[in-house]
């Protein structure tokens, strides 16, 4: 180990300054014996420079390692989230599609029944006494009655069109909500790898 002053230079100075030889070679002595203990305890803290080298590409490698397993992951996760929304969107295709048939089916029947109420309220009409005292207000109220049902028919469907549009805006919602939870779960368990490596 190297020395960074002149020990007798300094047991020259300290004999100019009326210490003894045998002094003067003591107290350097000593200041040796101080720098070489003090010089231990930093070098046991530091590391040198190959060690370093070596640690800096342990942790490279094993940054590498977990970016491999967070794409692995990544696209595990990915493509069964998409395998789930690929489900869940065939699902919303048949609801709307049996939605739309038991709406065509409802208005089909609707319309028979009224076409059906039509004629029998004409064969009524015919066959019924000839003279009547208000036919055209008896025609007239049956017309409004049919009107009200058909009305009343129409809000009936709309109100169930209504509640099926609203549940599948909800289910849009919830997988909305299910993806990010996904994607904010995955670039949670990233930045923990991150932050475990760093």
């Amino acid at each position: 180990r190297r020395l960074f002053f002149d020990t007798h230079a300094l047991v020259c100075l300290l004999e100019a300054n009326g210490f003894t030889t045998q002094q003067s070679e003591v107290i350097v002595s000593a200041l040796v014996k101080i720098m070489d203990t003090n010089l231990d305890m930093i070098y046991k803290d530091m590391v040198t420079k190959v060690q370093q080298e070596i640690a800096l590409q342990q942790v490279m490698s094993h940054i590498g390692g977990v970016k491999k397993d967070m794409i692995i992951l990544e696209k595990s996760e990915f493509s069964a989230l998409r395998s789930e929304n690929e489900k869940i969107k065939l699902e919303l295709q048949q609801i709307k599609k049996q939605v739309l048939d038991e709406i065509t089916k409802v208005r089909a029947d609707n319309k028979l029944n009224l076409n059906l109420e039509k004629s029998r309220v004409k064969e009524l009409i015919e066959i019924s006494h000839p003279v009547l005292l208000l036919p055209g207000l008896f025609v007239k109220q049956h017309h409004a009655q049919q009107d009200r049902a058909l009305t009343q028919t129409d809000r009936k469907i709309d109100t169930e069109v209504a509640d099926l549009k609203t549940m599948l805006e909800s289910h849009k919602l919830d997988n909305i909500k299910y993806l990010a939870g996904s994607v904010f779960t995955c670039l949670t368990v990233a930045l923990g790898f991150y932050r475990l490596w760093i």
